[in-house]
């Protein structure tokens, strides 16, 4: 069994009553379990969002500076998006 602590935490009422919610559907055995088990599920996110940042953006980035990566201003890129939708419309249309 892995080493355990005590804390001692304070919660938004809602939040609270969300982690009581859990235990009383019979999905979890305690509080500690739901609290648990939503900070492993905040770590998985946190990983996630390094290996974004890693994989896609630092590339994307070094893509950019390095001029093989076209870029457009805000207002080219409304404009653009603007007439995506427009044609989407109107072949819906």
């Amino acid at each position: 069994m892995a080493a355990t602590t005590s804390l001692k935490i304070t919660l938004p009422l809602e939040m609270a009553e969300l982690v009581r919610a859990k235990v009383a559907s019979g999905r979890y055995a305690s509080e500690s379990d739901v609290i648990a088990d939503s900070l492993r599920a905040l770590a998985e996110d946190d990983a996630a969002f390094d290996r974004w940042l890693v994989e896609d953006v630092g590339p994307t980035v070094d893509a950019i500076d390095a001029g093989r990566e076209k870029t457009y201003s805000l207002e080219e890129t409304r404009e653009r998006l603007q007439s995506r939708i427009s044609g989407m419309v109107a072949g819906k249309g």
